[in-house]
């Protein structure tokens, strides 16, 4: 195990509780949150870190109410990097959003981004993003060459895939419950221009969708789906199919992308406005109104369309949402999705919103989410069913030889998530090396991995 000194440590005065919770509003819990510039000083005897909080569940939130976390969003700053190698080195809370605004012009990106950029860089690791670009450039974590961590015993660790390589990939996916990340070292991706080329293709089956999908990743570097879950006739799964590329310089546009400045939505939404009948005349019209397209398009339009508004959570009210992600393997007839379809089909499921991508091999992360397969995530309003609709999608997931994502989970029980993940025993090992006495845990170890509250 190698450590490397830690410098003299302050601790930050405490703050009061405040209401903590994930990017569906639920549960929400009671806790600190320190805040500072310095991450050696602020993870100092607490829990966990948390970035941006946009892990939709519980994964980012205290195992009881009153204890403390840490927040890693003022430690931002970029440490070092290197234009030949492409290898960037910043602080754990340094944001997405602002890597892109720095390297998009210089004709450098991320290799995998997630759908929102509004995302840490350590955040990126724990959760081992993945995105449309699965299918050929893997997770975020096979593009990380290094970490800086606090482990629990409170040492200050770099480890990578030659150093401490059990710590390096228990921590990739790992969410947060290895060690506390100080500092990531990624290695950034050369782009052609920072444009984007895509085709729209209009899907009339569900079977068409998956079909086209897989096609596509044969030769798109980004491809992902749209698909109406709550259309429950013979239209259900139909949808729309976005691949694309980076663009060429000569096709590109001459001036740089203008980054956006969205609107925010308020706090309060009117509830009435969330109802399943409305959402399906909405999905019905955008069916109806979008053609089949090729053209330029912005990054941002691309990769993150969802980013146009801030806190579009709310538009879920008090009770929140959860996003329930999946994925299932496939084979030449999709038996499998067919089951994942007409169990949505018979529990009249609300899926208010369904992406689809497509993904490759498994990444190098001990609980990295994608492997071969089709990945499903489903935006469900929270209500009284909500439960026993996750538990149902959960047997089948299990049937199927399935798992589900870490990032997004709010509701999977500990028996499912035992059944679904053979490397879990392997992962608690590592876990139990570096941290014999559990003092890492979140609200989700607790329920998922039987961690001391």
């Amino acid at each position: 195990m190698t450590s490397l000194p830690s410098k003299d440590i302050t601790l930050p005065k405490p703050v009061p509780e405040t209401e903590l919770s994930g990017w569906g509003h639920y549960p929400v819990v009671r806790g600190e949150e320190r805040l500072g510039e310095d991450l050696e000083a602020i993870t100092q005897g607490v829990v966990l870190t948390r970035g941006l909080g946009r892990s939709y569940g519980d994964a980012s939130l205290p195992s009881r109410s009153g204890e403390a976390v840490a927040g890693s969003a003022l430690a931002d700053r970029i440490l070092s990097f290197d234009a030949d190698t492409g290898i960037v080195r910043a602080e754990a809370g340094f944001p997405l959003w602002r890597l892109n605004r720095l390297f998009l012009p210089r004709n450098w990106f991320t290799p995998v981004t997630p759908g929102t950029h509004f995302v840490t860089l350590g955040g990126m690791v724990a959760a081992d993003v993945h995105g449309k670009m699965h299918h050929i450039d893997g997770c975020f974590g096979e593009h990380v060459t290094a970490l800086r961590l606090r482990v629990a015993d409170g040492r200050i660790v770099e480890c990578s895939d030659t150093q401490d390589q059990d710590l390096f990939r228990a921590t990739i996916g790992g969410m947060g419950l290895t060690g506390h990340i100080l500092e990531v070292e990624l290695r950034m991706k050369r782009i052609p221009s920072p444009w984007i080329f895509q085709e729209t293709e209009r899907c009339d089956s569900f079977d068409h969708l998956i079909d086209a999908l897989k096609e596509a990743g044969k030769t798109w570097p980004f491809t992902v789906t749209w698909a109406d879950f709550l259309n429950h006739g013979s239209r259900m799964g139909r949808g729309l199919l976005m691949k694309g590329r980076w663009a060429d310089p000569s096709e590109a546009p001459k001036d740089l992308p203008r980054f956006r400045h969205p609107p925010t939505l308020p706090p309060i939404f009117p509830s009435w406005l969330g109802q399943p009948f409305l959402v399906r005349i909405f999905n019905r019209l955008v069916f109806a109104a979008i053609r089949p397209s090729r053209g330029i398009l912005h990054p941002e339009s691309c990769f993150y369309p969802l980013d146009i508004v801030h806190n579009w959570n709310n538009l879920y009210g008090r009770r929140g949402f959860t996003q329930y992600q999946c994925l299932l393997p496939d084979t030449p007839d999709h038996a499998a999705q067919h089951r994942l379809l007409d169990t949505l089909r018979r529990l009249r499921a609300p899926v208010f919103l369904a992406v689809i991508k497509d993904c490759g091999r498994e990444g190098r992360g001990l609980l990295s989410f994608p492997k071969p397969g089709i990945s499903y995530a489903l935006d469900l309003p929270i209500d009284e069913r909500t439960q026993s609709i996750v538990d149902t999608l959960n047997d089948v997931v299990v049937a199927e030889g399935g798992r589900i994502y870490l990032a997004k989970d709010a509701f999977t029980r500990a028996d499912h998530f035992r059944s679904m993940e053979s490397r879990l025993e392997a992962f608690q090992a590592v876990r139990r090396k570096w941290d014999p006495h559990g003092l890492l845990r979140s609200a989700q170890s607790v329920r998922l991995l039987g961690d001391r509250p």
